[in-house]
């Protein structure tokens, strides 16, 4: 499963207003929730636990918040580019402005290693950062991860 797979205009959000990591949580639980069968609770309490574990910043004010679910038959995905960037203590202590999400199968261990390997990759580019937030349409960012995945 490639990471533009997982991604359409639908999954892109731009310039989305948030004020605080826990709104993030919050705010992405309900997209899931609105494209499953699931509690937002349910999204919203493995997210928060995933993030109690080590904060999924990852730098260069990228951040891969994920969680694992049981009741879920596939892979769901959403980009976000905030209008503000958030603290979410990353290991730089930069803010995060991109965020990518992922919530996996609780049984799909490869696949959520190898998702995160790429989503790593493509995003600790700075050039592919910059281009992302200069973005002005969906289309485009999603171009310009496809392109960053090759």
């Amino acid at each position: 499963m490639t990471v533009s797979a997982l991604l359409s205009p639908q999954s892109i959000f731009l310039d989305t207003e948030i004020t605080s990591k826990k709104k993030l949580l919050e705010l992405i639980a309900n997209i899931v929730a609105d494209r499953t069968q699931l509690p937002q609770s349910t999204i919203y309490n493995n997210l928060l636990n995933r993030e109690r574990l080590g904060s999924t910043g990852l730098g260069q004010g990228f951040a891969v918040p994920h969680a694992r679910l049981d009741d879920l038959d596939k892979t769901l995905a959403c980009f976000l580019r905030l209008k503000e960037a958030v603290n979410f203590e990353a290991p730089d202590n930069r803010p995060v402005d991109l965020v990518f999400t992922i919530i996996i199968p609780e049984q799909a261990t490869e696949e959520h290693l190898v998702i995160l390997s790429s989503l790593a990759s493509i995003f600790s580019k700075e050039e592919v950062c910059e281009a992302i937030r200069n973005a002005g349409s969906k289309d485009e960012i999603a171009a310009i991860i496809e392109s960053a995945e090759q």
